[in-house]
């Protein structure tokens, strides 16, 4: 990322930051590939301002750090009740991430958008889930094939819904997001 990037992502990040914490809600469109096959690149997820307190083990959150935001599910949490971080990690990823502090918690994802499809992430994975996403952590290959065929199956009904379980509401959005 050159400079200029990272400045406009800066920005951004602390725009949609002060957005959920001002208004106490923000969509996103996701750009990385952490959360694969849950949460794919190019999906649009919601934001519901929380605290840590109100958290809970296998939700999807998202914090902001060193100018950048994450969106992990939550797989722990450390500390006292009056000082607890959240330990998350993505989906796919091997380790966990360095524990989020409340000034770094932006909020709860709420909903997953992809084409015209809406679901809610669920909490826990299934036993046929946590075998995907432990093929997607420890092979780069079959992730990457993954999001090499996904686009193909774009028409298809099934592929507006995740890979992973979630109960699914079937929405139509009318206009566009920019």
């Amino acid at each position: 990322m050159n400079p200029r990037q990272r400045v406009e992502s800066v920005i951004a990040c602390g725009l949609a930051g002060e957005v959920v914490r001002t208004f106490g809600n923000v969509r996103l469109r996701v750009f990385g590939t952490s959360m694969v096959p849950y949460v794919l690149p190019g999906d649009l997820i919601s934001v519901q301002r929380a605290n840590v307190s109100e958290i809970s083990l296998g939700e999807i959150v998202l914090y902001s750090r060193e100018g950048r935001m994450f969106a992990h599910r939550v797989v722990g949490c450390k500390g006292s009740p009056e000082n607890s971080h959240l330990i998350t990690r993505g989906d796919s990823l091997r380790h966990n991430d360095p524990p989020i502090s409340s000034s770094e918690l932006l909020g709860r994802v709420i909903s997953i958008e992809r084409g015209n499809c809406q679901w809610r992430p669920t909490l826990d994975l299934s036993t046929w889930e946590r075998i995907i996403v432990r093929l997607f952590r420890n092979s780069n290959h079959a992730t990457y094939l993954y999001l090499r065929l996904a686009p193909l199956r774009q028409g298809e009904a099934r592929y507006a819904a995740p890979l992973l379980g979630g109960a699914i509401e079937r929405q139509q959005f009318a206009g566009s997001v920019k």
